[in-house]
């Protein structure tokens, strides 16, 4: 964890020192692809702040506030840094399709020099979080960022050694639209992650109907309804339901609770799990499978 928190922090410096490059020489140059690259380079830093903190506030142990713990604020962080791209990509086509109309000078040599600039920045913070994303959604939106910057920076330098060479004015507005629906694709494809974790949502490695028929192949259990299955956090799902057994049964029910548990972990990895056990002479009638009817 130490080492990922440097990673960041370093990231967040990086980041910082570029966003106010680009402004300026986007401002000085009259570049809104380099100001529209130093937006995105922003929208980073804070991502990467947000994501910092919810690091931190991830590690807290569960208490009477939270008894879950405060794993989740790093799905709440991921849906921020979405959202802001999201807002950040509609305002610069609009911003593109102002300047589309009336193109205005642009000083090629310096959108290509810092555009440079923010290739190198974008590609080195992309590799600072590339092996951490792969096991968090927060850390994932991140590298997301970072990795359409560095794309971005690519078609900035382009536009300008294209305004250097033949004048092409219209070039600079019409890469900034074109890094915004690259943003606004990447955003859109990713956000639905933390929203379904948010809402409770099943995991989507997980079929919860398999998860019913591995219940109810274990000795003893006669049906299963009432069935709830969500992630606490990224990487951690849990269970509660009713089990039915015959009432001959009951007296066995720890010994089923125990099966239905090591079922639950070896084949979907489910380590909490709230089992309420129901003889099936007073079970519920009618009841479905899958949630409570309001």
């Amino acid at each position: 964890p130490d080492s990922g928190d440097r990673r960041v922090a370093i990231a967040i410096w990086a980041n910082g020192l570029l966003t106010v490059a680009q402004i300026v020489g986007g401002i000085l140059s009259g570049s809104l692809a380099l100001i529209a690259d130093a937006l995105h380079n922003f929208s980073d830093m804070a991502s990467l702040v947000i994501a910092f903190a919810a690091r931190k506030i991830a590690r807290r142990p569960a208490d009477e506030r939270m008894t879950f713990g405060y794993g989740r604020v790093e799905i709440v962080a991921a849906l921020i840094n979405y959202t802001t791209l999201i807002v950040i990509g509609f305002y610069l086509i609009y911003e593109g399709g102002m300047r589309m109309i009336d193109p205005p000078e642009v000083m090629g040599w310096t959108v290509v020099i810092l555009g440079g600039i923010a290739l190198v920045v974008d590609t080195l913070t992309a590799m600072l979080t590339y092996s951490m994303q792969k096991g968090s959604v927060n850390i994932r939106a991140l590298f997301l960022h970072n990795l359409s910057d560095a794309l971005a920076s690519v078609a900035v330098i382009v536009g300008g050694t294209l305004i250097i060479l033949y004048e092409m004015r219209w070039v600079d507005p019409a890469i900034t639209i074109g890094i915004a629906l690259y943003i606004l694709y990447l955003s859109f494809t990713e956000i639905g992650g933390p929203i379904r974790t948010l809402m409770l949502g099943s995991p989507p490695d997980i079929d919860g109907n398999d998860v019913v028929r591995a219940i109810q192949s274990v000795d003893g259990v006669v049906d299963v309804h009432h069935v709830h299955l969500w992630q606490m956090q990224e990487h951690a799902a849990a269970l509660d339901c009713h089990i039915v057994v015959e009432r001959e049964w009951m007296g066995e029910a720890d010994k089923i609770k125990e099966n239905v548990k090591s079922v639950l972990h070896q084949r979907f990895s489910i380590e909490h799990s709230t089992l309420e056990f129901e003889a099936s002479d007073n079970a519920h009638q009618e009841a479905q499978v899958f949630g409570h009817r309001s």
